[in-house]
C-alpha cells in the first residue's frame, strides 16, 4: 500500500513539475500589423478602391430615388399598364442596386477577395515568424493579446512582439 501511495505522489509531482515548465509568449498582432508598411499600403489601397466602389452604389441609390419620386409624383396621370412598367423598372433597378451591392460588400464579394489577396501574404509571413521564435525558444503557446479579451493583464516579459518584427526584418 505504501508503495502504491508513494507511486502515486512521485506521478502527480512529476506531473505538475512537467505543467509548470511550460512556456508561454505573447504578441500583440495590432502593434505588429501597424508597424509593417505593406500592410499600411494594402490598407489605403481597400479604402481607396471600397469608396469608388461606395460612391458607385450611392449613385446607383440616388437614382432608385429619383425613379421613385417621380413615380409618386406622375402617379395619378398614369394608367395601370404604365404604372405596373414604372413600378417594374424601379424593383429591377433596386435588383441591381442589391447584386452590386453584394458583388462588391458581399461575404465573398470583391472587397473581402482584394483583403484576403493583400493580407494573406502578410498574415503567413508572420505565422511563419511566431512559430519559428516559438520552436526555437520552446514556447510551448502563444497568445494574441490583441485579439485575446480575457486577458486582463500580461507580463511585458513574456511579449514577442518585437521578436517577431526583427525576425521579419522591420
Amino acid at each position: 500500500m505504501k508503495k502504491i501511495l508513494l507511486f502515486v505522489g512521485i506521478f502527480c509531482v512529476l506531473g505538475l513539475q512537467n505543467t509548470f515548465a511550460q512556456k508561454y509568449a505573447l504578441i500583440d498582432m495590432e502593434y505588429i500589423l501597424k508597424k509593417i508598411p505593406s500592410y499600411e499600403n494594402a490598407n489605403k489601397q481597400l479604402e481607396t478602391t471600397s469608396a469608388k466602389w461606395q460612391s458607385e452604389i450611392d449613385a446607383l441609390s440616388d437614382e432608385v430615388e429619383s425613379m421613385y419620386k417621380k413615380y409618386q409624383a406622375d402617379l395619378a396621370k398614369l394608367s395601370p399598364s404604365e404604372k405596373t412598367a414604372r413600378e417594374n423598372e424601379i424593383v429591377a433597378k433596386e435588383k441591381e442596386l442589391q447584386t452590386l451591392r453584394t458583388k462588391y460588400f458581399g461575404p465573398e464579394g470583391e472587397l473581402f477577395k482584394q483583403r484576403e489577396a493583400f493580407m494573406k501574404p502578410i498574415q503567413d509571413n508572420i505565422y511563419n515568424a511566431v512559430k519559428e521564435i516559438s520552436i526555437s525558444s520552446g514556447y510551448k503557446i502563444v497568445i494574441d493579446r490583441a485579439s485575446a479579451n480575457p486577458i486582463i493583464f500580461a507580463s511585458p516579459d513574456i511579449d514577442i512582439s518585437d521578436q517577431v518584427l526583427a525576425k521579419l526584418g522591420y
